[in-house]
């Protein structure tokens, strides 16, 4: 049975020879040698939202915009809201003030050109501000972005901020967080919020943890995940290590059934909406 609460669902549009876990063996000046499948696969996903009436947050990486700008008008025209993921997918943690300001601000100013409205949300590639980059969420100020979900209190090899706060709050440089959701549970922050996890952890598990953080936390919950995550069909990547083929390849053929039951048993619609962003 649907809860009440309104979730927010949301999709890191970028293409698999874009993620993190491959950046050891992909430099961005390599990503033209791979054929492209993010269109495909998000038009796949606008089909599925369609069916299941969801509305949704797209952090858009600029690098897709800039290659797919139909797409994108696409994702607008259908009602969904469309947020910014930075430009190159290069993590907000190996970059300068100075250098993640122009890859925000570059990606900002090409949707805000390419759909006529303002962009006020920020996603950063691997939940990448934490600890020694708070300074970015001035720069996400300076641009004029509403809010962000940057940050998951968990602890990673590639990210996380524990001890942050867990659920939205109004950041000083006057600007909305919305961390990743974690459980409590034993004691320990256990990451639900989506992603790899959500396709390592049965169906019945992530709803019974859903269920759980939503009576036991009062709060609406956030889930993320990538176009490329339905695709169970995209090239194999061997000479990447074997924990990042784990991490990216696991459960790809069942996460498309996964997600339409996610899309019936909650309801959902964007951050902007769940969490009363307005510009």
């Amino acid at each position: 049975m649907k809860t009440d609460v309104l979730n927010a669902m949301t999709v890191d549009v970028e293409d698999f020879f874009h993620v993190s876990a491959f950046e050891s063996v992909i430099s961005p000046s390599q990503w033209k040698d791979y054929q492209p499948r993010v269109d495909t696969n998000t038009r796949r996903l606008l089909d599925l939202f369609a069916k299941k009436e969801v509305k949704s947050t797209f952090f858009v990486l600029g690098w897709v915009a800039e290659r797919y700008p139909e797409l994108i008008k696409e994702i607008h025209r259908q009602g969904h809201e469309v947020a910014s993921h930075g430009y190159a997918h290069r993590r907000a943690s190996q970059q300068s003030r100075e250098e993640l300001l122009q890859d925000v601000k570059r990606s900002k100013d090409h949707l805000e050109d390419l759909l006529g409205e303002q962009i006020m949300g920020y996603r950063a590639p691997s939940f990448s501000i934490g600890y020694t980059n708070e300074w970015a969420f001035e720069v996400l100020a300076e641009l004029g972005f509403k809010y962000s979900s940057s940050t998951y209190p968990v602890k990673h090899d590639l990210y996380g901020t524990p001890d942050w706060p867990r659920f939205a709050y109004n950041r000083p440089e006057n600007i909305i967080e919305i961390p990743i959701p974690t459980l409590r549970l034993m004691g320990k922050q256990i990451p639900i919020g989506g992603g790899g996890y959500f396709r390592l952890y049965p169906y019945k598990v992530t709803e019974k943890l859903v269920r759980k953080y939503l009576r036991q936390e009062k709060q609406p919950y956030s889930f993320y995940f990538h176009p490329w995550e339905i695709d169970a069909d995209q090239p194999r990547l061997n000479n990447a290590p074997l924990k990042s083929r784990f991490r990216h390849y696991v459960n790809l053929h069942r996460t498309e059934a996964k997600l339409e039951r996610l899309l019936s048993d909650f309801n959902w619609s964007t951050m902007k909406d769940v969490y009363g962003v307005s510009k």
